[in-house]
């Protein structure tokens, strides 16, 4: 009798190891020296906002750093309590939302600054543009920075500020730069908040040289690389075998007929595809190249992706034995969580964040 697999194994999951996440931030806060500002946004790098909190709430954080409203609200309803920065820029309309959640919104320039002072005299952070050049008030805008002096002096809210380093795990030129444009603003302003702070991931890892106050930790606790140091693996992706073929010489698989089997060729259909985060697209070789880039874990081997990923399915090219049940790891395992990511062109943030609804994330516990 066939032994029934646990339904949220069945096909696609995540196993999501807490306690390595953990370690991770433990690594952070010891390299920087400073208190931890996780960043949770994206419902936790798509790995499950409430747990991954819960796993980081011994570590005593500051606080967490979310995207939007609905997370912050998310999180007050699960019943976190610590303070939640909403690191988007705060519109005017939407400081009554920030209130009704008791989250502390990013404010970066005058009319967001006037919306929240004039409304509340709850806790803010100000967000300068040092040369991210997507939110803050800009370091060089001489005109803004002057209209929010005046009010941040009598600001009895104002409670942080904060930049984003563009480069951090690249070009530590670049992030001198932006830290010097950084002072240079603070040196300006009535007074100095009580929480000044600058680093991610990679910035954090660097030292104490930026870490200021807080550091903002985010795709390293996830298990992604920022920088030289390896973090722990987090996330496993995996998926079980759904069918088992042998196609013939010349035989094509899956839509366009792009990959033509080179000889007689054991076919093993996953449980997963486009859908479930699994992408479609390939950096290197792709699917009419004949040479295939994207590769998994099964049986103890790295096998290719053969021809092009679908939207619930995908096909490998197995040359020992595979049957219908085997499990596939497509990163955590042999293949790292980046290794994956470069092979699809693109970065570990977005892989983790693609991750399907359909697609059960199971936790080891802290």
């Amino acid at each position: 009798m066939t032994t029934p697999f646990a339904p949220e194994t069945t096909r696609a999951w995540v196993d999501v190891d807490l306690a390595a996440l953990a370690e991770n931030a433990r690594t952070v806060a010891a390299a920087s020296g400073r208190r931890l500002l996780p960043m949770v946004k994206a419902n936790g790098y798509g790995l499950g906002a409430i747990e991954v909190v819960r796993a980081l709430e011994p570590l005593d954080p500051w606080g967490y750093g979310v995207a939007t409203v609905e997370e912050g609200h998310a999180l007050r309803a699960g019943g976190i309590g610590r303070p939640v920065l909403v690191a988007s820029p705060l519109l005017p309309a939407d400081a009554g939302r920030h209130l009704a959640h008791d989250l502390r919104p990013s404010i970066g320039d005058p009319a967001a600054l006037a919306a929240w002072i004039t409304q509340s005299n709850r806790p803010f952070h100000v967000e300068v543009d040092t040369g991210m050049s997507r939110g803050g008030v800009r370091w060089d805008d001489t005109h803004a920075l002057e209209a929010m002096r005046g009010a941040l002096g009598a600001a009895a809210g104002w409670e942080g500020i904060y930049t984003h380093f563009h480069s951090a795990e690249t070009d530590l030129h670049s992030v001198q730069t932006q830290w010097e444009r950084f002072q240079g603003v603070l040196a300006t302003l009535p007074r100095r908040p009580a929480l000044v702070h600058a680093a991610n991931s990679a910035a954090a890892l660097r030292g104490a040289a930026y870490a200021a106050d807080l550091v903002r930790p985010g795709i390293f606790l996830y298990g992604g690389m920022a920088g030289s140091i390896a973090p722990r693996t987090v996330a496993a992706l995996r998926t079980r075998v759904v069918a088992v073929r042998t196609v013939g010489k010349g035989d094509t698989v899956s839509y366009g007929a792009t990959w033509r089997a080179p000889s007689p060729t054991t076919i093993a259909t996953l449980g997963l595809g486009y859908a479930d985060g699994f992408f479609r697209a390939s950096k290197d070789g792709g699917p009419s190249s004949g040479t295939p880039a994207r590769v998994v874990e099964l049986g103890g081997s790295v096998v290719p992706v053969v021809g092009r990923v679908t939207m619930d399915l995908t096909m490998v090219a197995v040359e020992g034995k595979a049957a219908v049940g085997d499990v596939a790891t497509v990163f955590g395992g042999m293949i790292s969580l980046d290794q994956q990511a470069e092979a699809a062109g693109t970065i570990s943030y977005e892989l983790l964040t693609a991750l399907g609804s359909r697609v059960p994330r199971r936790y080891s516990a802290a």
